[in-house]
């Protein structure tokens, strides 16, 4: 039988959700990922290797079962999950902040403060993938019938040049916004919050998004960075997650670090609004 953590308050009652972080923080944490994954790079290497191996699989297989019409989708249910697959990516920038030796294996076999939580948060991000997914599948026989997957190219010319294409572009982009804007609240500092910290799956995720959504501006800017840098490494025929993942993954953590901590040390280090020139 699984033994549970003692729960704990999300933050003091004094402490509030609000901090008072500019808009460039963002890049703040974008640049000190990039200083965790030049330390020792070979490791964040591997592991952004060893998502893009995944990742091609998983898209191999979708084709070679005839599951032409998923690949869209799994691409997007990719942002969901994504914060779990960088568990190993939070851990190297922990071991890094604390000074501690760093290897493959930590990353790997990755130790959480919270332990079996974050084995519940992962089921709960995996069925909310699976619930986007079968969402676009029903939006599509919504607007194209009950007809089957005609391939990529007639489908583009359909969504492109067709009134029921329009159509399934604009309510296919709000659903997946929704979904994609309620996943990012809930799992960007979840996460991190359970590698390192005693708390339970739901109080990680009420904290998330607690946080972000008293933190909006920077977060918007912090999803839009993380979306356009995604977007770039699933164009280069998925080649340059290699890099973006474990970048993306080392700046969350930062990113998790700035916004968690109280505001008193996030200022002696310079990440509170005005501190950068």
């Amino acid at each position: 039988m699984v033994k549970l953590p003692p729960t704990t308050p999300p933050l003091p009652r004094d402490f509030g959700w609000k901090r008072d972080l500019h808009l460039t923080v963002p890049m703040q944490w974008l640049r000190s990922g990039w200083a965790d994954f030049i330390v020792r790079p070979g490791l964040s290497l591997a592991y952004g290797l060893a998502v893009f191996l995944i990742s091609v699989a998983i898209a191999a297989g979708i084709f070679r079962l005839n599951f032409g019409y998923l690949l869209l989708p799994a691409l997007a249910g990719f942002m969901i999950v994504a914060p779990l697959l960088a568990i190993g990516l939070y851990e190297k920038s922990r071991e890094i902040a604390h000074d501690r030796p760093l290897s493959l294996a930590s990353m790997v076999f990755v130790k959480p403060r919270s332990g079996g939580q974050l084995i519940f948060t992962g089921l709960l991000l995996a069925l909310l993938m699976l619930l986007w997914t079968r969402a676009a599948v029903l939006l599509y026989a919504l607007f194209f019938g009950m007809l089957p997957f005609a391939g990529y190219d007639e489908i583009m010319h359909a969504l492109l040049k067709t009134p029921p294409g329009w159509a399934l572009l604009f309510v296919g982009t709000l659903v997946g916004g929704l979904f994609a804007a309620f996943s990012f609240a809930i799992s960007v500092f979840s996460i991190p919050m359970l590698l390192n910290e005693k708390t339970d799956a739901l109080t990680a995720m009420g904290s998330s998004m607690a946080l972000v959504w008293n933190n909006l501006g920077p977060m918007l800017v912090w999803g839009a960075i993380v979306l356009a840098l995604t977007a770039i490494g699933i164009a280069t025929g998925l080649t340059g997650l290699i890099v973006v993942f474990p970048v993306l993954g080392h700046a969350t953590w930062h990113a998790y670090t700035a916004v968690r901590r109280d505001p008193a040390a996030a200022e002696a280090i310079g990440i509170l609004d005005g501190a950068e020139a």
